[in-house]
């Protein structure tokens, strides 16, 4: 039986790619606890910068495998259906929480569970064949799951959002390019060499720089206020100016070489 999910290490760039593709890497059981052990792992994981998140097959993720969990008859369906949602979500939270900035390359179908795994990610592109919903409200379901009500609002506003979490209709890569909802359309066969180009150029920066700048924008995008948002990021770049990394950037520049990173 093949792994849930595939990891290739590239340097300091990790590829992560959903292995169920004869089942349109549906969430199963075991791709969800394979997935919340890999992302809980790279929070004290240094040597790991960036992160590629990609799908084997047709599809990215077509959501739910519903025959993909363990029932347990000592458990209600409330305690049952709790479990399965909250394993899920908790894939989602580790994604934000993890340092890494996680770039997703996306092909085919990409719902319910799927999309929310695009939407976590920091940066999105999708091949043409990308098309993503909130399929949740198709099933009898509320709209608003995975943290779907949290992120669609946030990154295409309340229109486009409401559009999408109250029909469950389909958004094509085309319009989801339009909507800065991805990135940019890629043909599949250059989704991966655009994904790594963009890494190299994170690779680029600080190590402490970059974790810290995914930090900041995750919580400012939840700040109370200007000055709110101001005071996090006044923090990052005092304690950033103190470090080794700082000082090689400046020694760099002003010999016009790359610096060389050391994380101190």
């Amino acid at each position: 039986m093949s792994a849930p999910i595939l990891i290739e290490q590239r340097g300091a760039i990790e590829i992560l790619s959903l292995n169920r593709p004869d089942k349109l890497n549906t969430m199963n059981e075991e791709l969800i606890f394979a997935l919340q052990d890999y992302f809980r792992d790279l929070q004290k994981r240094l040597d790991v910068r960036v992160v590629i998140f990609r799908a084997e097959g047709r599809a990215f993720c077509a959501g739910l495998d519903i025959g993909g969990w363990q029932r347990d008859d000592d458990q209600g369906r409330v305690q049952q259906a709790w479990k399965t949602q909250r394993a899920i979500a908790t894939v989602m939270q580790l994604m934000r929480q993890c340092p890494q900035p996680i770039i997703a390359l996306a092909q085919g179908a990409a719902c319910g569970g799927g999309f929310s795994l695009l939407l976590s990610s920091d940066v999105r592109y999708g091949a043409p064949s990308l098309k993503m919903n909130a399929a949740y409200i198709k099933i009898g379901l509320g709209g608003c799951d995975m943290g779907s009500s949290y992120f669609l609002p946030r990154l295409v506003g309340s229109s486009l959002a409401s559009e999408l979490i109250l029909t469950g209709r389909f958004i094509h890569a085309d319009r989801a390019e339009k909507y800065g909802l991805i990135s940019e359309v890629v043909e599949e066969d250059k989704l991966l060499s655009t994904g790594l180009s963009l890494a190299e150029e994170m690779l680029d920066t600080a190590p402490m720089g970059l974790r810290l700048s995914k930090d900041a924008l995750n919580r400012n995008i939840d700040a109370q206020s200007f000055e709110a948002a101001l005071a996090i990021e006044d923090r990052q770049q005092v304690m950033l100016a103190m470090t080794d990394d700082s000082r090689e950037a400046a020694k760099a520049f002003f010999a016009k070489r790359k610096p060389d990173y050391k994380d101190r």
